[in-house]
């Protein structure tokens, strides 16, 4: 599923936008100053989560839930500061919701995507408990059979998600949202748009990390340059460093599959292969025993990984939904929808 490396793209290469959104210490008061700093403490220390304490945990299906379980928290306290800063709708700037707006649809179209892909997975799940049924019968015949199971898995499995493959261009889109629009004579805003600058640099890079896993394709992976004065600019890099140096090292190797417990499932079913097509003797027989209970328990693995993935990818739709329709919502009742976004919803869907 490797393909060769394409060289690093350096984002930002149109300057550095955060100069427009950085409020001066000067210009913010005490209170601001601390709800500013709150967030982004609270941000490193979510940042903090992802740095991998085991390298062989990178692109689990457990490590994928915690950094999915981030994104949420991360917005949630978006959520919490919107609240804190007590800056009413009346007093967003058309521009400000026009972004908001537009990156919360990029932001829902992407989840459905990973979604679509879990079902997916959890479809080959299916296949993987069919396999499992045969190799248990004690039947010649049924062995055969679970051959031929075992290749449509490996088929399914390795099958491109045209869902996953479109995510990259809306990626690319959001990067170029990092460009914020300046913000004139409002402390409150700045210190909103500073913070929202920080959760989708996270959430951008996080969601580059699921395309590229689910796609197999590590150019799917973003590399993100932030200011080096931000306070949680450091741990950032840390955890873009670190994952992408294993996730590039991953790709490298051109594994079946880069997902943990696929790959583990795929290591299984090589060494059940020889044994079904040559027939089992009484060495084997005992080999063959140990192999079919290896794969049942890592198929058990797998599908309650992918359960509680899609639990969380879930759950951070819903976050974003909420946000998305509490705002439409406000700006319904003062009237002041922009023209932009009027109408506009998910994958182009009509808003009612």
């Amino acid at each position: 599923m490797s393909r060769p490396q394409e060289p690093h793209r350096p984002f930002f290469h149109f300057g550095n936008p955060f100069r427009m959104i950085s409020p001066k210490s000067s210009q913010l008061s005490p209170r601001l100053l601390s709800l500013l700093n709150a967030f982004e403490a609270t941000l490193s220390e979510r940042l903090l989560k992802l740095v991998p304490k085991d390298k062989d945990n990178i692109l689990s299906l457990s490590w994928m839930k915690l950094a999915m379980e981030s994104l949420s928290e991360i917005h949630c306290d978006i959520k919490k500061l919107i609240t804190e800063l007590e800056l009413p709708v009346t007093g967003w700037d058309e521009k400000w919701i026009d972004v908001y707006l537009d990156i919360s649809v990029k932001l829902l179209d992407i989840s459905i995507a990973f979604t679509s892909e879990l079902t997916r997975l959890n479809q080959g799940h299916l296949l993987l408990q069919c396999v499992l049924y045969k190799l248990e019968s004690n039947s010649p015949e049924q062995f055969m059979q679970a051959c031929s199971t075992l290749g449509s898995w490996r088929q399914h499995s390795g099958s491109k998600n045209p869902r996953v493959e479109a995510c990259r261009p809306i990626l690319d889109n959001l990067v170029e949202s990092l460009n914020l629009p300046k913000v004139k004579n409002s402390a409150k805003g700045k210190v909103l748009m500073r913070a929202m600058y920080g959760a989708k640099v996270v959430t951008i890079y996080i969601c580059s990390v699921y395309a590229a896993a689910f796609s197999g394709l590590a150019n799917n992976l973003l590399d993100l340059s932030v200011p080096d004065t931000l306070p949680w600019a450091q741990v950032f890099s840390e955890v873009q460093t670190t994952l992408n140096a294993e996730l590039r090292n991953i790709f490298s190797c051109g594994k079946f599959t880069v997902l943990r417990e696929l790959d583990a499932i795929d290591a299984c079913i090589k060494k059940l292969y020889p044994l079904l097509h040559d027939g089992l003797g009484t060495i084997e027989e005992e080999s063959f025993k140990n192999s079919v209970s290896d794969l049942r328990m890592k198929a058990e693995k797998l599908s309650q990984g992918l359960d509680n993935l899609s639990k969380v990818v879930d759950g951070f739709f819903k976050i974003v939904l909420t946000g998305r329709d509490a705002l439409l919502c406000n700006l319904r009742a003062g009237g002041d929808v922009p023209n932009s976004m009027l109408g506009r919803n998910v994958e182009g869907q009509v808003v009612r």
